[in-house]
């Protein structure tokens, strides 16, 4: 089956921020890439054809789209289309027929951190697969250590990415979690920094055993690791390592219960706060 990268999008400078990560993401992967803008058709007069006018509206926006994306990556498999329905019911469609979804978030103020919707906030809680929010104004040079005055964009791609950080819950640690960060360092030949800060000392007088890393790192003898380990707010420790980092991996732990889907207060803080791209990992 051919791998796929889907990305929304809705006109707005998010998602087409959105969009152009989502594109160099399915070049990492060597993946095509889908782009899905959510349609519903709404009740017009008798003498216009059903959704006439907001379809047209919804296909110029995915035009949009996808001009702006193949002309930066001409090179890319590039699929479109209108998904029916609401925006979360479209998107977690989508999210499912893919292996990864990715959509924008609107930066804060100050061009920090990401404003999330109810909309992404329902998808990211509801989607089986992981989801990347990007903020508006991200660029390919964001992920990419400073460059030296007088390197052209084009030369960009060849600057060593920033690491990608890990946020690890040592009880619950998740297989799919794990993995996903370990690929994603592995793609961009970057370093892999895990994150962990715990409330107090373990019975043991120290912090937790991050022995639980061996196999991975056997498995991903490539990609170097860095584990840091500290007393503290594990939100507070992501943030701030997020303004040197390419990505920021998190997860959320999947729960069979009445109550609906979980983000936890964790991810819930660095979807908001975080200054790089946030991938949210569903996981047992």
């Amino acid at each position: 089956m051919l791998r796929q990268v889907t990305v929304g999008v809705d006109g707005s400078a998010e998602s087409l921020a959105a969009a152009h990560w989502a594109a160099r993401e399915a070049l990492r992967r060597g993946a095509s890439l889908r782009l899905v803008h959510a349609w519903k058709r709404h009740d017009t007069a008798p003498s216009v054809p059903a959704g006439t006018s907001e379809r047209d509206r919804a296909e110029q926006t995915l035009d949009r789209a996808v001009g702006s994306v193949r002309a930066a990556h001409p090179g890319l498999r590039i699929v479109a289309g209108l998904v029916p329905g609401s925006a979360v019911d479209a998107l977690l469609t989508a999210a499912a027929e893919g292996e990864l979804l990715v959509l924008g978030s609107r930066g804060l103020s100050g061009g920090a951190g990401l404003a999330v919707g109810s909309v992404s906030q329902r998808i990211v809680a509801g989607s089986p697969h992981p989801v990347v929010l990007v903020r508006a104004g991200a660029t390919s040079a964001d992920e990419h250590l400073p460059v030296s005055d007088g390197v052209s964009p084009e030369e960009i791609p060849e600057t060593p990415y920033r690491d990608v950080v890990l946020g690890l819950d040592t009880p619950h640690p998740g297989d799919e979690l794990i993995e996903f960060a370990f690929e994603a360092a592995r793609h961009r030949a970057a370093r892999l920094r895990v994150v962990h800060a715990f409330s107090a000392p373990s019975a043991e007088g120290a912090g937790p055993r991050m022995d639980l890393l061996r196999p991975w790192r056997e498995k991903f003898p490539g990609v170097p690791v860095t584990e840091t380990v500290g007393e503290g707010r594990a939100a507070t420790a992501l943030v701030r390592a997020s303004t040197r980092a390419s990505l920021v991996v998190v997860g959320r732990r999947t729960r069979g219960s009445r109550l609906g889907t979980h983000i936890g207060p964790v991810t819930h803080a660095v979807l908001h706060h975080a200054d790089c791209p946030v991938a949210v990992v569903p996981h047992a």
